[in-house]
């Protein structure tokens, strides 16, 4: 069996998992790890910039909340249909992605991280700034009878969890399929030896610009995901913290690896929410184990197990 075969076999074995998981897990946790789901094709988005390309963007939260503003304002304020909103949030990310990518590229290094970090700050005060129509800070509510694609009822805690399902599979897959081609080796080429790559006869800068528009529009789809089957849109998705959560669920997961960051996410989700339930501290716990996956597991969760066990593992 091929390194390729293995590879797809167990991301379906992932996929697989999780569709059984939904028969057999109480409420509580269906919701959770649909929401993971939809912050894990999030944090995929933000690896293929920073894990693959070895771009660290400071600013992914601008890209998410494009996608679920774009799409909850649509529905909201045009009343369109969700499915053509949630269309309208992926284009409304991509076309925002594309703005930055170019201009933030013109840099590189701590210079790159401060432009996309100004840039997410300026989407997040953009928001509030047009309270009139986003609500600013309280954000408001997906209406039930608004969340329904082909007679199916997103708020049905069933339907929401196989939707989110759905969204993440189609991410790895094509995630999958793109880092394992040509496309995906130029990329590792680039974070590698960026010079090394150029006197080969690449075009860096736009492969570089490719990567980040593919991780802004995938982050794009996370939000207007999101959005869409949790009902809310809210200007603390635009914050500092949502740049920097991806960021430590790739970590954790393992950059450059397809499943990192949905174990990343998974780990650091449960990670809080049990802390929570012990102090209102929880951030300490949370601190704590996260210096020690650091000083321990420095490759990340996968990123170790590719290392020690699975060499195969994209």
């Amino acid at each position: 069996m091929t390194a390729n075969t293995k590879s797809w076999a167990l991301h379906i074995a992932l996929l697989v998992t999780l569709f059984t998981l939904q028969f057999v897990l109480p409420a509580y946790h269906q919701g959770n790890i649909a929401r993971i789901m939809m912050l894990a094709v999030f944090a995929m988005g933000y690896n293929i910039m920073f894990g693959y390309t070895g771009l660290l963007s400071l600013g992914h939260a601008l890209f998410f909340a494009t996608g679920m503003y774009g799409m909850g304002l649509s529905i909201q304020h045009l009343g369109i249909s969700p499915a053509t909103a949630f269309v309208c949030g992926i284009v409304a990310a991509l076309l925002v992605t594309a703005t930055v990518g170019v201009l933030a590229l013109r840099t590189s290094g701590v210079a790159f991280m401060i432009v996309t970090l100004m840039f997410a700050q300026s989407g997040y005060l953009a928001v509030l700034f047009f309270g009139e129509y986003t609500r600013g800070d309280e954000g408001f509510v997906i209406k039930q009878a608004q969340r329904v694609i082909a007679s199916v009822d997103l708020a049905d805690a069933t339907n929401r969890y196989f939707a989110a399902l759905l969204l993440f599979a189609l991410c790895i897959a094509v995630t999958l399929k793109l880092v394992t081609s040509q496309f995906g080796h130029v990329l590792v080429a680039v974070r590698e030896n960026e010079e090394r790559a150029q006197m080969l006869g690449y075009d860096t800068f736009k492969y570089k610009l490719a990567a980040v528009l593919i991780s802004g529009t995938i982050s794009g789809v996370a939000g207007a995901g999101y959005g869409l089957l949790f009902g809310y849109v809210g200007a603390n998705f635009a914050t500092v913290q949502y740049s920097i959560y991806p960021l430590l669920w790739v970590l954790l997961g393992g950059a450059g690896t397809i499943m990192g960051p949905f174990f990343g996410t998974l780990f650091m989700f449960y990670l809080i929410d049990l802390a929570s339930d012990l102090t209102s501290a929880y951030m300490l716990i949370a601190g704590v184990a996260l210096v020690l996956l650091t000083l321990f597991a420095r490759n990340g969760l996968m990123g170790e197990i590719r290392k020690r066990v699975l060499p195969w593992l994209p």
